[in-house]
């Protein structure tokens, strides 16, 4: 069983900057392909980011690209961060980390396809 948990969610003024942290238990994490998504009162949740198993592949939304960077420590860190920079309104929401088992540099966009997920933490950017 794996368990994930996010932190580092908080309260930021518009072009402000957090780090989302994920901190994975199990040996296997480094195996994982791992993402972060978020989800807005009333939205579906939506894919943010994501980072391969060897940390050589990444991928963005396009309205993150160029403003969060993904990046994953493993061994004995199993953590995974989503820098955010220059932050707006839009981008209040509860974010989530998610793990899907194998090793894969394919990025998988929908959350149907990850096997574990946090518990979430909020992010709300004021204007």
């Amino acid at each position: 069983q794996v368990q994930l948990v996010e932190s580092g969610g908080g309260l930021v003024q518009a072009g402000g900057s957090l780090r989302l942290s994920c901190a994975a238990s199990g040996r296997a994490f480094s195996s994982y392909f791992m993402s972060w998504f978020r989800q807005a009162p009333g939205k579906e949740r939506e894919f943010v980011a994501g980072i391969s198993w060897s940390g050589l592949s990444t991928s963005y939304a396009d309205p993150v690209k160029g403003r969060f960077t993904i990046s994953r420590r493993d061994n004995a860190k199993n953590t995974m961060y989503l820098q955010m920079n220059n932050l707006n309104a839009e981008d209040t929401a509860v974010y989530y980390c998610a793990a899907r088992r194998g090793y894969s540099e394919s990025t998988y966009y929908s959350s149907y396809d990850y096997d574990y997920w946090g518990q979430g933490t909020q992010v709300t950017v004021s204007s």
